[in-house]
């Protein structure tokens, strides 16, 4: 045990590690600069517990490569009680950066003006949804504040393996096709389910190119939102040899009514994976698009390890 004054003697003091140097040196760790922009996730959907929890564990993983990261959650169905409406969430961050400039200022400090966007606003979305971006850019101008809207954060890799990831799960896909191993339940045709209409299905396709890259099975998008969309791709991969259907969400959860996936795959006859929720991927994204709009590194997440194909 130790004593007031250090380790009990005897015991071994861990000394912090001697900084390695040349091509082997690890790299210094990368810190959010002092004053920079608010990160803020725009939250669509009903707001719940589960979905606050969803959202905190993505700015969670974004902090985490980020450390110091100024990250807040703003709801676009808030009630400005428990679940903070976007708009108020922008508004009150705003008038926190001026009024940490002006108490500098006030006790003598040199500093600089706050300029460029108070804050960077990223859609939990995976795929574009013209109905919600433009309320979410609403509530962007609603705000009054000088805050940046980025894209939403598909298509990319990383999603097509955290789709992987979630098929894997529900035994609908083998984890790794360099394991030669089967899953009984394995699916041979996977249909892509997206919201958003006919350009969040082009969308989810470059995604579900991917996707069947690593699964080496037909992947084709539908809209859960267009009536008779799930049951035609469903046919059309019927038609073309899949005798196995499975439904991957491409949602990340919070902007789609479950009730309306497990409709979808009862229409198309088929089993389903959960949606992306916080997998790790979708909190490298957002942290990505944040700091690819402030120009600060890390801008682009790399693919991570789990469930590869090859």
């Amino acid at each position: 045990m130790s004593t007031p004054t250090g380790p009990a003697s005897g015991l071994p003091v861990r000394m912090p590690r001697p900084r390695q140097s040349g091509r082997h040196r690890r790299p210094e760790p990368v810190v959010a600069p002092e004053g920079a922009a608010a990160l803020v996730l725009a939250v669509p959907g009903t707001p719940s517990s589960a979905t606050r929890s969803l959202a905190e564990e993505v700015i969670s993983i974004a902090r985490s490569e980020l450390p110091g990261l100024n990250a807040r959650i703003g709801y676009l169905d808030g009630d400005d009680a428990e679940f903070p409406t976007l708009a108020t969430v922008l508004a009150h961050n705003a008038a926190e950066r001026v009024a940490r400039f002006e108490q500098a200022v006030a006790a003598g400090r040199e500093v600089a003006e706050p300029t460029g966007p108070s804050a960077v606003v990223v859609p939990l979305l995976a795929g574009p949804d013209s109905a919600l971006i433009r309320r979410i850019r609403q509530a962007v101008l609603d705000s009054g504040t000088q805050a940046e809207l980025t894209d939403v954060l598909g298509p990319h890799p990383l999603l097509a393996e955290a789709l992987h990831v979630r098929l894997s799960e529900a035994g609908l896909a083998r984890a790794d096709r360099a394991r030669l191993f089967t899953v009984a339940t394995a699916a041979d045709g996977i249909v892509l389910a997206t919201v958003g209409g006919e350009e969040a299905v082009q969308a989810a396709g470059i995604t579900g190119m991917l996707l069947a890259a690593r699964l080496a099975v037909p992947v084709m998008a539908a809209a859960l939102d267009v009536e008779g969309s799930v049951a035609s791709i469903a046919e059309q991969l019927q038609g073309s040899g899949s005798a196995q259907l499975a439904l991957a969400p491409y949602l990340v959860g919070p902007e789609i009514d479950p009730g309306l996936l497990d409709a979808a795959a009862k229409e198309a006859g088929c089993a389903t994976a959960e949606p992306l929720g916080a997998y790790p991927a979708i909190g490298k994204l957002v942290l990505s698009l944040y700091a690819t709009t402030l120009g600060i590194t890390p801008a682009t997440p790399q693919g991570t390890q789990g469930a590869q194909a090859h």
